[in-house]
């Protein structure tokens, strides 16, 4: 990597010179690797929000001007003109595909979509009311047991199939979850359908009646899988860069980021602000709990609204907002009152002065709870949904990683403040 310019670091008495490493978009990197070796000190950042963990091409975001890019490309544009697997294609190889080269991949990525037969009574382990993440992790993880013909990391034949394997296998490991979570028989892929319309069959689908895909449903899944795929060096991409940086397998290291994304505070957003607005219940309640949401003694917070990162309207939320009525539309759901009460809350915090000065407009999870809803989702499915999309992403980063000559094994310092050294002393002395 190149450098621009130096930066300068005074400690005590000594003066310390790092290069500064430009990117093609966003802040310059003080490059401080060798901080601690110079100065016996390790920097302090809780959270890593002003940490640069990695090197990578993938994914920009910039959160001041609400713009999120894969590989240069626009969310917008992505979302708008594409499919998913053309956006898998972008994020896991570098560049649009061409005509050629995306029928090779929809091919190679249908002719994986079934799971190992074996893997039906790995499900029937679990409880019936068990959460679908919890089966989502445990059985994204089992695939290195079935699939270990491809889990040589250092071998790249073997990272592509496994990278196919996950895109492809995801959204069946997915369905089934659902399919066990509700009692009905596990329903297999069609390969003469395209990823999301495939996906929608394999959730609903029941042997006794045939199955249509509504391509306006399947459209909308496809765009909340896009606007899913990939989002920089979140909680959960960290994750799986850091179980990878150890030379796990890449299905042990997606289950990893599954496990990571259950937190509530990352994938489990969307489910919490559908909870907030049957909470809000009707429009004209919605003042009481805007003045709660400015009360700092009140712990109820809006849901929905604000992004660690975003510190403008969220680009994936415009997308989604269209998408919802989209949905919504189709359906003929006209009067949905979680909508109503959606669209007043928006129109509110978007001109009340508190929320414009502390910047807190609707993100994508104020949208996607209500369209997944809508397209017969239970809240439970939807952080599965987020990881079956996100899982490219995840892989695409996973392959970065590897393939970095300069990736080492991650291992983050501290700050000690627990006991300095003491001596042991006998139980019968204390």
């Amino acid at each position: 990597m190149t450098t621009d310019s130096q930066a300068q670091f005074n400690v005590g008495s000594d003066a310390v010179n790092y290069d500064v490493m430009p990117g093609t978009e966003g802040p310059s990197v003080v490059n401080i690797s060798s901080f601690y070796k110079d100065t016996g000190m390790f920097t302090y950042d809780p959270g890593f929000t002003s940490t640069a963990s990695c090197e990578s091409k993938i994914t920009y975001i910039d959160g001041d001007a609400g713009v999120l890019l894969y590989r240069g490309y626009p969310i917008e544009q992505l979302a708008e003109h594409g499919d998913f697997l053309e956006s898998c294609y972008l994020l896991l190889y570098g560049e649009l595909p061409t005509m050629s080269q995306k029928q090779d991949f929809v091919n190679r990525v249908t002719r994986h979509t079934m799971i190992h037969e074996q893997m039906n009574r790995f499900y029937s382990g679990f409880r019936r009311d068990a959460h679908p993440m919890a089966v989502m992790v445990g059985c994204v993880g089992a695939l290195s047991a079935f699939y270990h013909d491809s889990t040589d990391i250092t071998d790249p034949q073997a990272r592509e199939i496994a990278s196919i394997r996950m895109v492809a296998k995801m959204p069946t490991i997915a369905a089934w979850a659902y399919k066990y979570s509700i009692g009905q028989p596990f329903v297999y892929p069609q390969n003469d359908l395209d990823y999301s319309a495939n996906f929608l069959r394999m959730c609903f689908a029941v042997p006794c009646e045939e199955y249509k895909v509504n391509p306006v449903l399947a459209r909308a899944m496809d765009r909340i899988f896009i606007l899913h795929a990939d989002h920089e060096q979140n909680a959960s991409t960290s994750t799986v860069r850091l179980a990878g940086s150890s030379g796990a397998n890449p299905f042990a290291c997606i289950a990893a980021g599954i496990a990571c994304l259950w937190g509530p505070a990352h994938g489990g957003a969307n489910e919490a602000a559908l909870n907030m607005l049957d909470q809000i219940g009707t429009a004209d309640r919605i003042p009481e709990f805007i003045d709660r949401a400015k009360d700092k003694n009140d712990p109820f917070r809006l849901m929905g609204f604000g992004h660690r990162v975003y510190k403008n309207y969220d680009p994936r939320a415009r997308i989604m907002q269209k998408t919802c009525h989209e949905v919504l539309s189709e359906l003929g759901i006209k009067d949905d009152p979680l909508l109503e009460v959606a669209m007043e809350l928006e129109k509110i915090a978007l001109n009340d002065p508190y929320f414009v000065e502390k910047k807190l407009y609707p993100n994508i999870d104020f949208y996607s709870g209500i369209t997944l809803r809508a397209l017969g989702f239970p809240t439970t499915m939807f952080t599965v949904l987020f990881a079956l999309a996100r899982t490219v992403g995840w892989i695409a980063q996973w392959k970065e990683m590897v393939e970095d000559p300069a990736q080492r094994i991650g291992r983050p310092r501290q700050l000690y403040t627990g006991s300095p050294k003491r001596e042991y002393m006998p139980i019968a002395q204390r």
